[in-house]
């Protein structure tokens, strides 16, 4: 995971596709969040979000 993340930064540096960045987290925490609520309580409220 580590070398992925290192390959992705050099490819945006080096490309300067720095706008990338903000895309790539926004998904990583809608992703984080969905698995993390699936199972507790508060899953009804966030699927009400979508």
């Amino acid at each position: 995971m580590v070398e992925f993340l290192q390959d992705l930064w050099a490819f945006m540096r080096e490309r300067k596709k720095f706008w990338l960045l903000p895309i790539i987290i926004v998904m990583i925490l809608l992703g984080a969040l969905l698995v993390f609520a699936q199972g507790s309580a508060v899953a009804p409220f966030i699927y009400t979000l979508f």
